[in-house]
């Protein structure tokens, strides 16, 4: 019997695209080893990131929206898939079954979050794929009431898979250094000056890692004594995650909070923004308030205990666990 082929767009890979790019990629390395029935196919402009067992549908892209609503739907009619997976958005006409996976809605909550540009776009889009594909995965229960509250999509249609953590973060024997670390792109939402308040009033370096997406806030990290180093490998991440003193995580209207959970893996101590996302996956294992250097302050201060509950907190998440769900859901939406 022919096993049924999934296509996954995996068009973020190769493109640093942060928190996407390391879901996608961490599904596409899992998925054939959890889901030995099922076969997988990932549309994307770089071949050479996909992993073995998983066939790559070479589609270079200029145009997003050319591609999503010419490109992609072209490709699923000649390569006829049981099922594909997409994040965010669905093509313009999907001949196949669709499931998509919603990170956030934190432009729906927050409108200050986004660009007018790119918020008229994800709020035609997001909730056309909310409402349009036979499932929804939400990286979190509070993406999923999200989805449920403001798109009216019935809640049995949203499977929660939280995301999961890579091995290769783990505890070092080096200790820590005495510098905070800031992971996560530089846009309002995330807070990043707060982090650098924190720093200052700790006199504590602070090292900052992720995309620019506001130049003015790169800028006055810097003014205020950052040190911004954009994005880095991820055996560097690991390293600074093993060296930093604490992470600062001041973000708000989080999907879910991955470098929560990465550095909580490494040992370091967590201090964040009490977001509802932030406060389901930290649990009890970090130091959440609205006063971010007094949170910084009360996570050095009990870096042993911390540490202990975080490493422990952190072994509940695995990407094989966000594959299995991943994989039930498929299998679900192709029986349906």
């Amino acid at each position: 019997m022919t096993r049924p082929l999934v296509v996954i767009d995996a068009d973020v890979l190769g493109r640093h695209r942060t928190g996407d790019e390391t879901y996608v990629q961490q599904l596409l390395n899992a998925l054939p080893h959890v889901a030995v029935d099922l076969r997988f196919a990932a549309i994307t402009r770089r071949p050479d990131l996909v992993p073995e067992g998983v066939e790559p549908l070479l589609l270079p892209a200029r145009s997003q929206e050319l591609r999503m609503a010419w490109s992609v739907p072209r490709l699923l009619r000649r390569v006829r898939p049981a099922l594909a997976h997409f994040l965010h958005a669905l093509p313009l006409a999907h001949p196949t079954p669709s499931v998509v996976t919603i990170q956030d809605l934190s432009w729906e909550r927050d409108p200050s979050v986004m660009a007018l540009r790119t918020r008229l776009t994800f709020k035609t889009v997001v909730p056309r794929a909310a409402r349009g594909a036979v499932r929804v995965l939400a990286i979190s229960d509070r993406t999923k009431r999200d989805v449920v509250e403001l798109y009216g999509v019935p809640a049995d249609k949203v499977i929660v898979t939280p995301l999961g953590v890579d091995p290769s973060f783990k505890p070092s024997a080096d200790g820590h250094d005495s510098y905070l670390l800031y992971v996560g792109a530089i846009e309002p939402r995330k807070q990043p000056l707060l982090a650098a308040d924190a720093a200052r009033a700790l006199d504590r370096r602070l090292v900052v890692v992720g995309p620019t997406k506001e130049q003015a806030l790169a800028d006055e990290l810097r003014r205020r004594g950052a040190e911004v180093r954009g994005y880095v490998s991820k055996d560097e991440l690991v390293r600074l995650y093993q060296q930093a003193a604490c992470l600062v995580f001041p973000s708000r209207f989080e999907g879910f909070g991955l470098p929560i959970v990465e550095a909580m893996a490494c040992g370091t101590p967590v201090a964040a923004f009490p977001d509802a996302a932030v406060r389901e996956v930290a649990g009890d294992a970090a130091v959440l308030g609205e006063d971010v250097t007094e949170c910084v302050r009360a996570a050095l201060a009990q870096r042993d205990r911390l540490t202990a509950a975080g490493l422990e907190r952190a072994r509940a998440f695995s990407w094989e666990e966000t594959a299995r769900r991943t994989a039930a859901v498929y299998r679900e939406a192709i029986a349906a």
